[in-house]
């Protein structure tokens, strides 16, 4: 812990971008992608009294490269250290059909995580609150996320994102239903899904509520993307509750108890129509997905209703079309003149 500020553990991938047709251009554009969106929107997000900690593997020849990203955001805990290992960093390759629609070719190697490996990381970590974004698929397990679940007092977050994709040989990721949808579902407090995501967990949307609320999930967002996010709460859920942590902080951090107060009673659900982005053109897409999630997150963590914090999510996804990639996003985000 440094200067006594609350810490959120991020839990996803760096990942390098090859992009073919985003926003028109017909020369393909490489930047920083993954988790990199998520990290900037919660450096813009958070509140004064949190700071960042990535829970990362990086492959080789890109550590340095992430570790030079990780320092040009001002939330970033001044004792984090990203994990390089001996693997060629996990590269993707997307081709734009439409502004909403892509294909997706996946290079690379970076290994998810065993409890055995993160138990000691996540302990030396040292933090109150876990996002979790599945940008691989392959992060983690469904054991190791339960024994995160078992061990972990504070809420988490979790963008279900690529855990609904398998690789082909080729590198194209394809969709596939997801197993174990119940067991996935009891190991979050907060979750997040798009349609594509939410088809492959359930045969609606009700459905997958119906599951995921029985499970202990306090609330689920399906994002729609011009459309907006429609949320399904547990009854007695409008905000992470006041309740101090292990280290005695009161501060936003749990559900108590999970999946709302506990009480009688139905589950609200509405559809919250997004922001239009101010952009001439096409923009670009890229990341909102990520983006969303994570203002979303650090709008719980502040204290926020759970409408109030969708409502800054869509803002947030609104401004990231006006922007292109993650280098520079933060200021952007913030309101400030971007570096790119």
């Amino acid at each position: 812990m440094s200067g006594g500020k609350q810490r959120l553990g991020v839990i996803g991938s760096f990942v390098w971008d090859v992009l073919h047709g985003r926003d028109g251009r017909s020369v393909p554009i490489e930047e920083w992608g993954g988790i990199t969106y998520s990290l900037s929107a919660l450096d813009a997000a958070l509140t004064d009294e949190w700071e960042i900690v990535p829970i990362a593997k990086v492959g080789y020849d890109l550590v340095d490269r992430a570790r030079v990203f990780c320092r040009s955001l001002r939330r970033m805990a001044p004792d984090i250290e990203l994990i390089g290992v001996p693997y060629p960093n996990n590269r993707v390759e997307l081709r734009y059909l439409d502004d909403e629609r892509r294909s997706e070719h996946l290079t690379g190697g970076v290994p998810g995580w065993t409890w055995l490996g993160l138990k000691p990381v996540l302990e030396a970590a040292r933090v109150d609150a876990l996002y979790v974004n599945l940008l691989s698929g392959w992060e983690l397990d469904l054991e190791t996320m339960q024994f995160i679940r078992a061990h972990f007092r504070g809420p988490i977050y979790c963008d279900l994102h690529m855990l609904v994709m398998a690789v082909q040989a080729d590198g194209l990721r394809v969709p596939r239903p997801l197993p174990n949808v119940a067991e996935w579902c009891a190991c979050f407090d907060v979750l997040q899904v798009n349609e594509d995501e939410m088809a492959l967990m359930a045969p609606d949307s009700m459905a997958l509520a119906a599951t995921a609320l029985a499970a202990g999930v306090s609330l689920l967002c399906v994002t729609l993307g011009k459309r907006g996010a429609a949320y399904f709460a547990a009854p007695g859920f409008d905000r992470l509750s006041q309740l101090p942590t292990r280290r005695g902080h009161n501060v936003a951090l749990s559900t108590s108890p999970r999946g709302g107060s506990g009480a009688f009673g139905a589950v609200r659900t509405a559809l919250v129509p997004a922001d239009v982005p101010r952009v001439d053109g096409p923009g670009d897409p890229t990341g909102c997905g990520d983006v969303w999630g994570a203002t979303h997150f650090s709008r719980l963590l502040a204290g926020d209703m759970f409408t109030e914090a969708m409502a800054a999510a869509h803002r947030a996804a609104a401004r990231n079309v006006e922007h292109r990639g993650a280098t520079g996003l933060a200021n952007h985000l913030r309101g400030e003149l971007s570096t790119t």
